[in-house]
């Protein structure tokens, strides 16, 4: 009806789903939105604009989409421990929410100590909207992530303000400021809005529950979500693993560390 923005719709969502902003590991999970990053201007009338809504990122283009398939059906496990699973990988983690951030303290701090007291290296860093999105859409069979909330309201982040030196990459590109796509006209603040206001259109609100179907709703597991090409691995789940019944504790330590580094899938809503 109109009466909450989508915004407000997915914190809510977030909320009921145990992710807040106290919780890196669990921290709100927004959505890709558009998939053009490289017209002047965007044209929210144009559902080529937009990503595929009913898709995870992990299906976004047909070519990723056979190798997960393909992972998923030829899945052995010797121990019989690790059901099959398209995704290693998650959509939201401390490391990718803070490398989101990693220009804004206190977030640099805490991706200085999640790398061991370094930046990664520059090629892997966050620096470019269009780059992020054909990674985690297209070119990187490790990275399905999605967005946080601050794509569409915080302006600052995407700018090295406290000049940290965050290297430079292999083509002598130095890291600064986060290269925007060209509506963004050169500006942060303008990259949020029509950022926020491609989030409000009706495109938008005509889908969105098709995403929310995949992270919080039935399409999340079970057979549902084999079927929208949406399995991740078993321990990203919530009560896959009875942490307090794991008798090793080599074993303990690694699965607690694995779901503390790889991202957990929020409650099912």
């Amino acid at each position: 009806r109109g009466e909450i923005s989508n915004f407000q719709y997915l914190m809510h969502l977030n909320t009921l789903a145990g992710r807040s902003y106290n919780d890196l590991m669990q921290y709100p999970v927004f959505p890709w939105i558009l998939a053009d990053y490289d017209s002047e201007e965007l044209d929210l009338t144009n559902p080529k604009t937009f990503r595929n809504l009913a898709k995870p990122m992990g299906a976004q283009t047909e070519d990723r989409l056979a190798q997960y398939k393909k992972r998923f059906k030829d899945w052995e496990d010797p121990n019989g421990e690790t059901p099959a699973y398209h995704y290693g990988t998650h959509y939201s983690s401390a490391m990718i929410v803070a490398s989101y951030l990693v220009r804004m303290e206190p977030f640099t701090q805490i991706f200085l100590r999640l790398q061991g007291g370094h930046f990664d290296l520059a090629d892997r860093m966050f620096h470019s909207v269009r780059e992020a999105w054909y990674s985690a859409s297209k070119h990187n069979m490790a990275d399905v992530k999605e967005l946080i909330p601050e794509f569409f309201y915080l302006p600052e982040f995407l700018l090295n303000s406290n000049n940290f030196d965050l290297g430079c990459k292999q083509n002598g590109t130095k890291l600064g400021d986060v290269i925007l796509p060209p509506w963004a006209k050169g500006d942060p603040r303008e990259f949020i809005r029509v950022h926020r206001e491609a989030l409000e259109c009706d495109f938008v609100s005509a889908h969105l529950h098709e995403w929310i179907d995949l992270i919080f709703g039935y399409k999340q597991q079970g057979p549902a979500a084999v079927e929208a090409v949406n399995v991740f691995h078993h321990l990203f789940y919530e009560g896959q693993v009875d942490i307090y019944n794991i008798n090793d504790p080599l074993k303990e330590t690694a699965t607690i560390g694995f779901i503390n580094n790889f991202g957990q899938i929020p409650k099912q809503v």
